[in-house]
């Protein structure tokens, strides 16, 4: 019986991504296995008490236990609130007059 089982590794930056293939014990968690990639020394600036973790697209926690063929992705941090920021980007389709300003709607063709 195998005792191990192969899982991914990925961090992404606009200018550079790591994908790790791993082979890690059954009993492995995300956190274990992000440790035992070697990803943390190829990017310091991961911090995991500060960096949300996934599995294929999915939040999870750090304790999840590891099922063969899972990516484990490591997510950065965002920079901009996105409600934010479409809340600037209406306010500047209504100041141009691409929006209306009651409903937020496109302005009707005159």
């Amino acid at each position: 019986m195998n005792n191990s089982i192969s899982i991914e590794i990925t961090y992404a930056l606009p200018e550079k991504q790591s994908l790790i293939n791993l082979s890690v014990p059954t009993n492995c968690s995300v956190k274990d296995a992000i440790e035992q990639s070697g990803i943390l020394a190829l990017h310091p600036e991961i911090d995991l008490s500060e960096n949300k973790v996934g599995i294929w697209y999915k939040a999870t926690k750090l304790d999840t236990p590891l099922n063969d063929g899972d990516r484990i992705e490591i997510y950065r941090p965002l920079i901009a609130d996105p409600k934010e920021v479409r809340k600037k980007r209406a306010a500047k389709a209504v100041d141009e007059g691409r929006a209306n300003k009651v409903t937020g709607g496109r302005p009707k063709a005159s």
